[in-house]
C-alpha cells in the first residue's frame, strides 16, 4: 500500500494589499501598498495623521485609496462619449451607482523605492466600460511631519478620454473620539444630494455645514461634497484637530478644487472613527453632467498634487 501523502506546510498569505512599502523619515512612518497604491499608514510618533488598518486586512472602507478615472459615484454606471454609451460595474448596488473608479484593487508597479519616498505606476488596460488607456504614476515622499503626494495621469490612447481624479483619507482624531475633534475646511459651496447621494444642486456653504471657521464634530454626520475650495498661498486644507490638542491635516494644491468629507456613520468598516477628506478634481457624477470634467487628450498629461500634515 503507497503511504499516505504528507500534507504541506501551510505557505504564509500574502497580505491581501499586497508588497509594503514603508517610507521612514525622522519619528514619521508611512506604508504604502502595492494594491492600488493606497495609503495604508501615516503616523507621527505615536499620533496617528490618518487611521490605519492592518496589514493582514482588506482595504476597510477606502481607506486611503486613490479613486480614479472617477471619484465618487457614477449613476448607474453608465455614461456617454460622443454619442456612445458605456457601462461599468456597480458596487454599490444599494444606491445603484459605480463608486470610486477603477484602480483601487489594481497592482501597481514599483518604479522608484527609497527610504523616505516611493514611485508606483500603473498601465490602465482599456476596457468596453472604459475604453481609455491611462498611465498612472504616483509619488509619495515623506518627511519627518508631513506627506507630500503626486499623481500623474497620461492618456496612452488615440481619443480624448474622460477624467477625475480624487483621494479617500481618513483622518484620524487621535486618541479621542470624532465627536471630540473640531473640524475646518476652506470651502465656500456645497453641494446638495438625492437619496442616491448624487448632486442635485450647489448652494453657498448653509450655516450647520459652514466649516470655515472650526466647530465642533459632536452628532455632525456628513457625507457632502464642498466645491470652489479656497486656496491660500495655493493650498486648500481641510483640519481635524482632536481631543488632544494635535490636528491631522489634509491639504490639495489648485490642481484640485473640491473637497468629499464623511464621518462614516453609514459606512462598514469605518462608522466615526475618523473623517474622510477627500480631495478631488471633481464631485460625483461629472463623466454624466461634465461638472469639472477634465478631457485627456491623447498623449495629454494631468498632475494633481496633495498632502497630509500633522500640526
Amino acid at each position: 500500500m503507497a503511504p499516505e501523502p504528507t500534507a504541506a506546510a501551510p505557505a504564509t498569505a500574502p497580505a491581501p494589499s499586497g508588497r509594503q512599502y514603508h517610507l521612514r523619515s525622522g519619528a514619521a512612518h508611512a506604508v504604502v501598498t502595492e494594491v492600488g497604491a493606497s495609503l495604508r499608514l501615516f503616523r507621527v510618533g505615536t499620533r496617528d495623521v490618518v487611521v490605519p488598518y492592518g496589514e493582514a486586512e482588506i482595504m476597510p472602507a477606502m481607506h486611503g485609496a486613490i479613486m480614479l478615472p472617477w471619484p465618487n459615484r457614477l449613476r448607474d454606471g453608465r455614461y456617454a462619449v460622443d454619442g456612445v454609451a458605456y457601462q461599468v460595474a456597480v458596487n454599490e448596488p444599494e444606491r445603484m451607482v459605480a463608486n470610486h473608479g477603477l484602480v483601487a484593487w489594481e497592482r501597481f508597479v514599483p518604479l522608484d523605492v527609497a527610504e523616505e519616498r516611493v514611485s508606483l505606476g500603473l498601465d490602465l488596460v482599456p476596457t468596453p466600460g472604459y475604453p481609455f488607456g491611462l498611465r498612472v504614476r504616483v509619488t509619495y515622499t515623506l518627511h519627518p511631519d508631513h506627506l507630500d503626494v503626486e499623481l500623474t495621469a497620461t492618456n496612452l490612447g488615440g481619443r480624448a478620454a474622460p477624467y477625475g481624479v480624487g483621494f479617500h483619507p481618513w483622518l484620524s482624531p487621535g486618541p479621542g473620539a470624532l465627536d471630540a475633534a473640531a473640524l475646518r475646511c476652506d470651502a465656500q459651496t456645497w453641494i446638495s444630494t438625492d437619496e442616491r447621494l448624487l448632486p442635485t444642486g450647489a448652494v453657498p456653504v448653509p450655516e450647520h455645514l459652514d466649516f470655515r471657521t472650526a466647530r465642533p464634530m459632536a452628532g455632525v454626520l456628513l457625507d457632502d461634497a464642498f466645491v470652489d475650495a479656497v486656496h491660500t498661498d495655493g493650498r486648500s486644507w481641510v483640519r481635524l484637530t482632536g481631543s488632544d490638542g494635535r490636528t491631522a491635516a489634509a491639504w490639495m494644491d489648485r490642481s484640485m478644487t473640491c473637497w468629499q468629507l464623511c464621518s462614516g456613520d453609514e459606512v462598514p468598516g469605518a462608522t466615526r472613527t475618523g473623517l474622510a477628506a477627500e480631495p478631488m478634481t471633481c464631485i460625483a457624477d461629472a463623466f454624466n453632467s461634465g461638472e469639472r470634467l477634465i478631457h485627456l487628450s491623447p498623449g495629454e498629461e494631468h498632475t494633481v498634487r496633495w498632502g497630509l500634515v500633522l500640526l
